[in-house]
């Protein structure tokens, strides 16, 4: 199973905007990075959020640009400090590609956790608005591949 574990794009500060929207900076990053994972061919059954409005945005124009046949759906457990072993188990039951777009530290953990089994090892360093390739399953997981948004042009 391909995971494609992606941290929001760049959002408002708590002091511009309590929502914290993404940023004009990061909606056009977010764009770059959905049409390229589209052109390369980048399929998932799902883009999964974690609630939070910078997330949902990120999902969404990610969702429009890869078409996930199950869509969208805001899931509990993506929040930045939750605790990533729930997922990391639920997971074991999924077969389809999947995307989860989420929040540091909680996308650093459980990259962490997938591939070394220490939720405090960190695997892949991420960036806001950056797709995270990870392919495995059960406790056998691997990073594929990382593309970051400074490397689409």
């Amino acid at each position: 199973m391909e995971l494609y574990l992606v941290q929001h794009g760049e959002a408002k500060s708590k002091a511009e905007d309590p929502k914290r929207p993404l940023t004009k900076r990061g909606r056009e990053e977010v764009q770059r990075m959905a049409a390229f994972a589209a052109k390369a061919g980048l399929k998932v059954s799902q883009v999964r959020h974690s609630g939070k409005r910078r997330a949902e945005e990120t999902a969404s124009i990610l969702a429009e640009h890869l078409s996930p046949a199950e869509g969208v759906l805001a899931v509990p457990g993506l929040a930045p400090m939750d605790d990533v072993r729930p997922i990391a188990q639920a997971l074991q039951e999924e077969t389809a590609p999947l995307m989860l777009v989420g929040h540091l530290p909680f996308m650093d953990r459980l990259a962490g956790l997938l591939v070394t089994g220490d939720p405090g090892r960190s695997v892949v360093q991420f960036r806001m608005g950056g797709i995270a390739c990870l392919e495995g399953a059960g406790d056998d997981w691997a990073v594929k591949w990382v593309v970051r948004p400074e490397l689409v042009a």
